[in-house]
């Protein structure tokens, strides 16, 4: 009877251990801003047993592969349009399951100061991701450089560019490498997570920039089958609480803006 009821006291004991060492989440980010606010919200995360890990990445494509195939539980990183095209190009079903920021996009230029002094003919160098390459060539058209065949594509690449008044040469790259060819270039359309990666500021270098107004807000993305998870539930309200309102505003000045 005493072995009885010291296995039924141990077994507790472990079942308690195992409660509050909490459920494990692993979630894939880029590194700035989504890592950096990851690792802000560990702590609150850690009080309601949820362990975060967080794995870096700097593409765009392996996040996604990896959560679909169940090697991370869910990744912060991209916008609806890139998740919609990824989706249908990949045969995957990522869901969304929360808006967390805008980071606006920007164009930089290591040769010239102001829009104006981009040149005819001048190289752009743009993402070569279908949503980056139409976000970019959108923003070229609110600046009045360039008309798409269809003003509002989203997907848009240079073959959807209807007039090009300039002559622009572009350059489609995967997204990462941009900061890096900017000084290759005339201009270059870069993503914000790459731009503060390679030390620019929004606010103050960008020769184009999005307005708050913009409608690529960065999503926390999982699955169909733990997309309403507690584990999963917990952290959307983390990254969508006051704390990382206010971590945003401070920190990135806006170049990163709260969503919500």
């Amino acid at each position: 009877m005493r072995k009885t009821l010291l296995l039924t006291a141990l077994a507790a004991a472990l079942c308690a251990s195992l409660a509050q060492a909490g459920e494990k989440l692993v979630v894939a980010a880029t590194p700035v801003p989504h890592a950096e606010i990851l690792e802000l919200i560990k702590p609150r995360l850690a009080e309601q047993g949820v362990d975060l890990e967080v794995k870096v990445f700097t593409d765009y494509v392996q996040p996604n592969l990896q959560v679909d195939q169940k090697y991370l539980d869910a990744n912060y990183f991209q916008t609806k349009p890139y998740l919609d095209s990824f989706n249908a190009g990949k045969g995957t079903h990522l869901v969304i399951v929360t808006g967390v920021h805008v980071e606006p996009f920007g164009g930089y230029s290591s040769k010239f100061t102001s829009i104006k002094d981009v040149p005819d003919g001048a190289t752009i160098a743009i993402p070569s991701e279908g949503s980056n390459s139409g976000r970019a060539l959108l923003l070229l058209q609110k600046a009045g450089l360039l008309t798409l065949k269809d003003p509002s594509n989203a997907l848009a690449t240079p073959r959807d560019i209807a007039s090009n008044p300039h002559h622009f040469i572009f350059k489609q790259l995967e997204a990462a490498m941009l900061p890096r060819v900017l000084n290759q270039v005339d201009l270059a359309l870069i993503n914000t997570n790459y731009a503060l990666e390679a030390g620019l500021d929004p606010s103050k270098d960008a020769l184009l920039l999005e307005d708050k107004e913009s409608p690529y807000v960065n999503y926390l993305v999982a699955r169909p089958d733990n997309q309403n998870s507690p584990a999963i539930q917990k952290l959307a309200a983390a990254l969508t609480s006051p704390e990382v309102k206010a971590f945003i505003e401070k920190k990135y000045s806006g170049a990163v803006v709260p969503a919500f």
